[in-house]
């Protein structure tokens, strides 16, 4: 198996403006600081971030949007960011607030190549604005369509050299989610062992869906 561990120089060739971005982490637990680091580092701009939340304006993703590389933000939750509330008023930047299981559900039809899915959630609230509506049953319900993205950042716990992945309790939240749904995928990891050293059990991310690791620079 070829190990799939890459250094920073690698991992900013596949960056360029106006690019979509999913990344993993719940409140900054389980988001790849040390990517998100290089992405900053990079200067690439006119981004758009697809996760769970902006975190907070030091943590999560929270310094890509301080900094102004971010054009458009689809997520669930803002309130522990200021800097993103400030900005989307002001028009800096666009928001797009989605329910977090219809996000979660969003992401995971993109990654299975599906066209769409129906939920009641948001019927009769702001979230329907420019949805399709279609009744079954006399139950009415808003079709979401699926999201994808250039390029998925994960932080794992252990990855083998192939890329098989685990996570630590609640820092696995969205990212087993989003290596379904993006063209490259690029894993943070706290460690790299050699394959055969996990347990398949344990495995939550197969190797198939992960491209590169990334352990930062020595």
């Amino acid at each position: 198996m070829n190990n799939k561990v890459i250094d920073a120089s690698h991992f900013r060739s596949y960056l360029f403006n106006g690019m979509t971005i999913m990344f993993g982490g719940f409140m900054g637990v389980g988001t790849p600081k040390l990517l998100v680091d290089e992405i900053i580092k990079s200067g690439v701009s006119d981004l758009t971030l697809i996760g769970n939340d902006t975190g907070f304006v030091d943590t999560g993703v929270g310094p890509l949007i301080a900094n102004g590389q971010v054009k458009k933000v689809i997520a669930s939750h803002i309130g522990t960011n200021p800097e993103t509330g400030r900005r989307m008023i002001s028009g800096e930047l666009d928001v797009e607030l989605v329910p977090q299981g219809t996000l979660a559900e969003r992401i995971r039809s993109g990654g299975a190549g599906l066209g769409g899915f129906l939920t009641p959630t948001g019927v009769g609230t702001i979230v329907e604005e420019n949805k399709q509506k279609i009744t079954i049953n006399d139950t009415t319900y808003l079709l979401e369509l699926p999201i994808t993205a250039d390029l998925a950042i994960l932080q794992a716990s252990i990855a083998d050299t192939s890329g098989n992945l685990i996570y630590h309790l609640t820092a696995r939240n969205f990212n087993p989610l989003i290596a379904l749904a993006a063209k490259k995928v690029v894993a943070q990891c706290e460690q790299v062992i050699p394959v055969g050293q996990l347990a398949p059990e344990c495995v939550v991310t197969p190797a198939a869906l992960v491209d590169h690791l990334y352990l930062g620079e020595k």
